[in-house]
């Protein structure tokens, strides 16, 4: 299993887990290797090097575990995903009526509840002249579906 640091267009960072580097190449070629941040498939290889224990003490290598987990963009997407795992537990799936249902709940036609869904940037215009809260939130299409 060869264990690869991957980024997108957009600089955000992941893994990926492949059989080899050809099972690497061709999935790319043929687009299913994609960002679980953004769903980007222009993805590419850090460059990486070799990790070699000849000798390091346990304190060596833990210092630099934990220099890798403190990277200032791996906190901030880590800390993205945990919110929008938040919204989405605590929120209702409105679908394509997200304006409509919104509009319902702000002049107290139905229950006042945390809703989510898709409107195009004209109905979320109209909404914030309304005076009616709200607030695009991009969610990765990994977290839309079942996780594998």
């Amino acid at each position: 299993m060869k264990v690869l640091d991957l980024h997108c267009s957009q600089s955000h960072s992941f893994e990926g887990w492949f059989a080899s580097e050809d099972d690497f190449q061709a999935q790319l070629a043929r687009g299913q290797v994609e960002c679980p941040m953004c769903g980007d498939t222009a993805v590419s290889k850090k460059l990486s090097a070799p990790r070699l224990n000849l000798g390091a003490t346990q304190s060596e290598a833990r210092q630099e575990v934990n220099e890798v987990i403190s990277m200032p963009d791996a906190s901030l997407q880590a800390a993205w995903l945990k919110m929008v795992r938040h919204v989405m537990a605590n929120t209702d799936d409105v679908g394509e009526r997200f304006a409509e249902e919104a509009r319902r709940i702000h002049y107290g036609e139905t229950e006042e509840r945390g809703i989510r869904g898709q409107a195009s940037r004209e109905e979320t215009e109209a909404l914030l002249e309304e005076g009616i809260g709200v607030l695009p939130l991009p969610i990765p299409k990994a977290l839309k579906g079942p996780l594998q």
